[in-house]
């Protein structure tokens, strides 16, 4: 075992300014990115790398930032590249955070100031009983955080500076990657993997300290798209065919206490109706499909069909379309081929002092994308809870036990090589 490393930290002021900074993505928006306020996060990141002597840092013009920390050994070693997004998510707004540290939490519920409604209960966020004496960052209740992710570039810029500042600690070239977009799916549409030339990557961009990612959902979109039969309401016995009916009964058609979100956990998919446009002639009801293997796709695709197909013998004269679109498929199918990345990753997990837990994402990363685009690429830690919420939290001491545990990754790449 190398010697302890003596650890300094800059993370928490890092994050505490990007927070400041909005940068929710739009998924009405056809740009790329999504919101041009995420490049004046990605302008400040740039100036913060090249600050710490990655002079190669650069925002592209779809807003992704790009950097190099230079080899410092002889040793031949894999490219790792560290990964985080930069925008927030639509669901809660990202304008004015006005972030509060609870020093020294000593346990029970944190009520947010800016909204006294909003509290953060101990009994719902079992998370906090590993927190106590730790000192506590959230939103003033009005807005969401920012800590997923802004706690992972915090972590990644933190890491680079202690790596660059101690040229003791030997490692391979290291590539940073901040992706837009990532909140509504698009967080690696436009990324450049050439100019990134990377072997292996990391997301940082997890929820509880310790723990690696190494599974995810895999996913697809379903849109059904209905064709009812218009007719003048005064005179429309045996001929109006009302669409938006349809559309109602097939959501209600649908499992109630298995298949959904809100009564799945662990390793159970779901079918999810998160959208309807509908009017008397024509509806369209949007899906999101998950589950961990693709034949749990294609049977609650073919629940989704027997359902709509079960309702229409109702309305003869309607017609319907099924279409479904590939979304992101589970990166464990490709880091299985690749077991030392994991690996590693668990070492340096240790090596920052923690128990490693590996576990599944009941959800999608960039990492998913990355992977199957030919970067093998699992979820680490970043601390983050209650991640798109008014909730939101994270911790001074999870964010330094994620820069520790970069660092380690970063060295034991070489140790290993």
């Amino acid at each position: 075992m190398p010697k302890p490393l003596a650890f300094d930290y800059t993370v928490t002021e890092r994050f505490l300014r990007y927070v400041a900074i909005d940068t929710q993505s739009d998924p009405d928006s056809p740009t790329c990115p999504s919101t041009d306020k995420q490049k004046d996060l990605g302008r400040l990141l740039v100036a913060e790398l090249r600050d710490i002597g990655l002079a190669d840092a650069d925002i592209d013009a779809n807003g992704y930032v790009y950097a190099t920390l230079a080899a410092n050994t002889g040793k031949t070693v894999p490219v790792i590249c560290f990964c985080s997004h930069m925008d927030t998510s639509p669901d809660c707004s990202g304008a004015g955070v006005k972030p509060q540290l609870w020093r020294n939490y000593q346990g029970g519920d944190i009520s947010l100031p800016g909204d006294p409604s909003q509290i953060i209960r101990a009994t719902e966020h079992p998370a906090l009983a590993t927190q106590i004496g730790n000192d506590i960052v959230t939103s003033d209740g009005t807005t969401l955080l920012g800590a997923d992710n802004k706690a992972g570039l915090a972590e990644i810029v933190d890491a680079m500076r202690f790596l660059v500042e101690h040229s003791e600690i030997k490692h391979g070239t290291i590539k940073v990657l901040f992706t837009p977009d990532e909140e509504i799916g698009r967080g690696v549409d436009k990324a450049d993997l050439k100019r990134l030339a990377a072997d292996f990557a990391y997301t940082i961009d997890g929820e509880s300290a310790g723990h690696i990612e190494d599974e995810t959902f895999s996913a697809d979109s379903a849109t059904v798209f209905i064709d009812g039969v218009s007719a003048h309401p005064g005179f429309a016995k045996g001929k109006m065919e009302n669409a938006i009916k349809i559309a109602a009964r097939i959501v209600d058609a649908l499992p109630k206490d298995t298949c959904t979100p809100e009564t799945t956990e662990g390793r159970e998919g779901f079918l999810h109706p998160h959208g309807l446009e509908a009017a008397l002639g024509r509806a369209t009801l949007k899906f999101i499909v998950r589950d961990f293997s693709e034949a749990g796709l294609s049977d609650k695709a073919a629940l989704l069909e027997r359902t709509v197909k079960d309702v229409l013998r109702d309305y003869p004269r309607s017609t319907y379309r099924l279409e479904i679109k590939q979304q992101y498929r589970n990166m464990k199918e490709v880091l299985d081929k690749h077991p030392q990345i994991v690996d590693n990753a668990m070492e340096a997990v240790r090596r920052a002092g923690l128990t490693p837990v590996t576990g599944s994402i009941r959800g999608g990363t960039d990492g998913s994308r990355l992977s199957f685009m030919g970067l093998p690429c699992p979820n680490i830690f970043a601390g983050e809870h209650a991640f798109h919420s008014t909730l939101e939290w994270v911790s001074r001491q999870d964010m330094e036990a994620a820069v520790r545990t970069i660092v380690h990754l970063a060295a034991l790449w070489e140790e290993r090589a």
